[in-house]
């Protein structure tokens, strides 16, 4: 294959909740296309798109999407201050009370989700 770009995608069955929550809350670019869907703008030049399924929708039951942030701690309570609840799991990814799983070697990661159910990730590597 010789593809010249690539991106994610996964639906939502609410985008003016979607486009809210990644817009107002994550503060990234989100551009409506003309076709009804949401063209995110990550770091750098890394997009991904999000499409309406409406109640068909199923949020995925794994990590969509994954921010690599240089202090977890901070990026968490930012998040926590504009209402994002943190997934807290048991062994063997036990979480704090914050919701950060802290691995060997420093390797960090917290666990939330969007408004339609998928689940996205912070993740501090050092």
């Amino acid at each position: 294959m010789n593809a010249a770009y690539s991106f994610n995608s996964f639906s939502s069955d609410n985008l003016k909740a979607s486009k809210e929550f990644y817009e107002t809350i994550l503060g990234l670019q989100v551009d409506e296309t003309d076709m009804g869907i949401l063209e995110i703008s990550g770091i750098g030049n890394h997009k991904f798109i999000i499409y309406p399924k409406g109640k068909d929708h199923q949020p995925a039951n794994f990590t969509v999407l994954n921010f690599e942030v240089q202090d977890i701690e901070q990026v968490v309570t930012h998040l926590i201050s504009k209402g994002v609840v943190f997934e807290k799991y048991g062994k063997p990814l036990k979480t704090d009370d914050k919701g950060i799983f802290r691995g060997k070697d420093n390797h960090k990661i917290a666990w939330f989700k969007d408004p339609s159910g998928n689940i996205l990730s912070i993740i501090e590597e050092r």
